[in-house]
């Protein structure tokens, strides 16, 4: 049986403030994380959803990142709006939010040929 039915990576890699890439700490990944963590919590969720933090995902151009499994989404959190529209969505009701997942084909779970 497994433990959770859904897990939330939440990068928060921390890389020095003059790398190109950027990285998800400085972008607020942390407060996302307690975001995600304080709404899962309040509706109950805790016991099935699991929301931690998470190294580096190859993705930081487009951080803040949120990774779910088990589908593989990948999402760039813009707003709080996108946080709740992932939980109202993605996790309660298995619906990809379109207008927050990473449009890059690398990180599309169907390529894009």
């Amino acid at each position: 049986m497994k433990r959770f039915d859904k897990h939330i990576f939440i990068c928060e890699n921390k890389r020095e403030s003059e790398h190109p890439r950027g990285c998800c700490h400085s972008k607020g990944g942390s407060k996302i994380k307690e975001k995600f963590k304080s709404k899962l919590k309040q509706l109950g969720l805790s016991d099935k959803v699991r929301a931690n933090t998470s190294g580096c995902l190859d993705a930081c151009e487009y951080g803040p990142v949120v990774l779910i499994y088990p589908r593989q989404t990948w999402y760039t959190i813009d707003s709080d709006d996108c946080i709740d529209k992932i939980i109202d969505n993605d996790i309660l009701n298995d619906n990809v939010v379109e207008e927050c997942t990473i449009k890059d084909k690398r990180f599309l779970k169907d390529k894009i040929e």
